[in-house]
């Protein structure tokens, strides 16, 4: 009987110890498993820096000849036009022109060989710093058809060229609204914040100034001078 007596105890001592060993580990598994999860953003203003404004051009005849007299004698109209509102010859991009005919068709849709009219057009494109001016040639140059000219302009591009630092910027802007958020409610838990576990960036907005427009891939605005870029992070904290 005595010498089974330390083997009992041995036993006993050992479940004892194992017992520890897993209330030690369970314990260290659910302090760890206590994270909190928070969402920080940061928007800031921007002011585009950069214009792109392009304008086609179109001359039209009975023949080629005068559809391309026709358009010789527009351009000068245009580019007289954008000079006197302050832009320079060199600032003006000049693309080939294009030239094509209207065919005639009969009845049974079969063409005909002839042409009903031809057309030709050369689209010129504007990039200047001065995003004010290529706002107002946008309105502007359409009261050339007052003078016989046939132009079509697009949606005019504004652009902030600084995009790349700003985005750093913003980011690491939403990354601290994370953990100051995250801190607030850690204390307001009565618990302690601590490291950070992970984080996700989310998409990057920009949109227009005070517009509320957000898309799952990002908004790129270039249809505004007046932007605005937002970022989120989403981050998770260990808490004690």
């Amino acid at each position: 009987m005595r010498n089974h007596i330390p083997a009992a105890l041995i036993l006993g001592l050992c479940f004892v110890a194992g017992t520890l060993v897993l209330s030690t580990t369970w314990r260290a598994n659910v302090k760890a498993a206590q994270t909190l999860k928070v969402t920080g953003s940061a928007k800031m203003d921007l002011v585009s820096d950069l214009a792109r404004l392009r304008l086609t051009v179109e001359g039209n005849g009975a023949t080629a000849e005068a559809a391309w007299n026709d358009l010789q004698r527009q351009l000068p109209l245009v580019l007289d036009a954008m000079q006197e509102q302050g832009v320079s010859d060199d600032q003006i991009e000049r693309f080939p022109v294009n030239s094509w005919s209207m065919d005639e068709f009969d009845r049974n849709g079969n063409r005909t060989g002839r042409a009903l009219s031809h057309q030709t057009n050369q689209d010129l494109q504007l990039v200047i710093s001065d995003v004010d001016l290529a706002k107002r040639l946008s309105l502007n140059l359409s009261g050339l058809v007052t003078e016989g000219v046939s132009v079509r302009l697009g949606q005019p591009e504004y652009l902030f060229t600084g995009l790349a630092a700003v985005k750093e910027e913003v980011q690491a802007m939403a990354a601290e609204d994370a953990m100051r958020r995250a801190q607030k409610v850690a204390e307001a838990a009565g618990a302690k914040l601590g490291s950070i576990r992970d984080a996700r960036m989310g998409v990057l907005q920009v949109t227009p100034r005070h517009s509320t427009v957000v898309s799952d891939y990002g908004v790129n605005d270039n249809s505004s001078i007046e932007k605005q870029i937002t970022a989120v992070v989403h981050a998770r904290f260990a808490i004690d």
